[in-house]
């Protein structure tokens, strides 16, 4: 294994993980600002009040984005998986 190899796998590791977890986080990101500035507005300081609807969201987006995201882990986890076997083998 060269180091370019190794540098190119680790490259398309850490590209596989933002995207496969991007989605996620800008849900829970944009649910998060929606729900602090509803309690900027009406000045309700309740702390679980900014969970649950970020929980319940994220729980929806792994429902839509799950198989997609699946996809994703496969044919990364598929490719490593060849080049391991090139190497071996």
């Amino acid at each position: 294994m060269s180091p370019e190899f190794v540098i190119n796998v680790a490259e398309r590791g850490i590209y596989t993980v933002l995207i496969i977890s991007g989605p996620l986080l800008i849900l829970a990101l944009v649910i998060g600002l929606i729900v602090s500035i509803f309690q900027a507005t009406t000045q309700i300081q309740e702390q679980t009040l900014a969970f649950v609807p970020k929980i319940v969201a994220v729980l929806l987006g792994l429902i839509i984005f799950g198989p997609w995201m699946l996809t994703h882990m496969i044919s990364y986890a598929s490719e490593i998986f060849s080049n391991l076997n090139r190497f071996i083998g």
